[in-house]
């Protein structure tokens, strides 16, 4: 019972002697990403940057503990932030209005620098930024603001990094982001620009293809016809030399052919044929060819009738 007796006045006081300690400044606990500037009667003191337990006493003697009567302890923040700026109004070289978007990092590095050089330094720093923004954008062309946007925003950063060292801030990335029209009818007429060059361009397109499929096809019949004319050409030796083998070896074979291919093509050629007798000796009238003389003076015509005789004898 005595330990309890004990115990419990013990855990009642030692929070009433850390909060002492921590009043008269005995001690200090940073955290993370975090900066604690000591001041004392105006002046800086010191700055605690370390994560950790920290005794203000063993870094500043024992005028640390007048800093909670005669001073001041600030916390600054020292983690990455980061900030957007929407629709800065820039205009084009063409004097199109437009808005951009600019995103940016921003980390305190110098927390004095932070506290005291600029009074609001988060609002001059995102002046800082909106105004080289505007400077940089402004009077450029359409096609350099919509495509560039990363060598600007290497040039914004390099614009705005030494006044926001002169603040205590580290500029991070800074990036343009997004670049906009704000007329609507400008948007509108764009849009219409843009689907008809996209019309143009599949048009252009399908008769390219077109193009191509009437070239594929022509020379292919170019080919074909070659070949076709090759193999027409090609025929007759073909056939005059077997024709040569077949008179080597029989002459009334060869004949015979001769007179079937000749039969062929009087039946292929749909003309009529006269067949006569052997042994026949006649006239055949095979036409007549009237042809106009010149009139005389009795106005008569006189006519030209063309007969061939054709004889045939029992040998033919």
């Amino acid at each position: 019972m005595e330990f309890v007796y004990g115990l419990i006045p013990g855990l009642l006081i030692l929070p009433v002697m850390l909060g002492v300690a921590r009043l008269f400044g005995l001690y200090t606990c940073v955290k993370e990403c975090e900066s604690q500037v000591f001041t004392l009667f105006g002046k800086v003191l010191g700055t605690f940057d370390t994560p950790g337990l920290q005794f203000p006493v063993s870094h500043y003697g024992p005028k640390a503990m007048l800093i909670p009567f005669f001073g001041k302890r600030y916390v600054v923040s020292t983690a990455m932030r980061q900030h957007y700026l929407r629709s800065q109004m820039v205009n084009s070289e063409e004097g199109t209005p437009m808005g951009v978007g600019i995103w940016y990092e921003m980390q305190v590095k110098n927390p004095v620098s932070y506290l005291f050089i600029n009074s609001n330094p988060d609002g001059s720093l995102q002046a800082n930024v909106t105004s080289s923004t505007i400077s940089t954008l402004s009077n450029l062309e359409m096609e350099t603001m919509l495509e560039d946007r990363h060598s600007l925003s290497r040039t914004v950063r390099q614009a705005v990094s030494p006044l926001s060292e002169k603040w205590g801030y580290q500029l991070g990335s800074v990036y343009i982001r997004k670049v906009e029209f704000t007329d609507v009818h400008m948007v509108e007429n764009i849009t219409e620009k843009v689907v008809k060059r996209l019309v143009q361009v599949t048009s252009a397109m399908k008769q390219d293809g077109e193009n191509r499929v009437g070239l594929i096809k022509s020379e292919t019949a170019f080919k074909v016809s070659q070949k076709m004319a090759e193999a027409a050409a090609a025929r007759p030796s073909i056939v005059g030399k077997a024709l040569n083998e077949i008179a080597k070896q029989d002459s009334e074979v060869l004949d015979t052919v001769l007179e079937v291919m000749e039969v062929e093509n009087l039946l292929s050629s749909e003309a009529s044929v006269d067949i006569l007798p052997n042994s026949s000796n006649v006239l055949v009238q095979l036409g007549e060819q009237k042809k106009p003389f010149p009139s005389s003076s009795s106005g008569k015509r006189s006519n030209v009738v063309t007969a061939t005789r054709i004889e045939r004898s029992s040998g033919d």
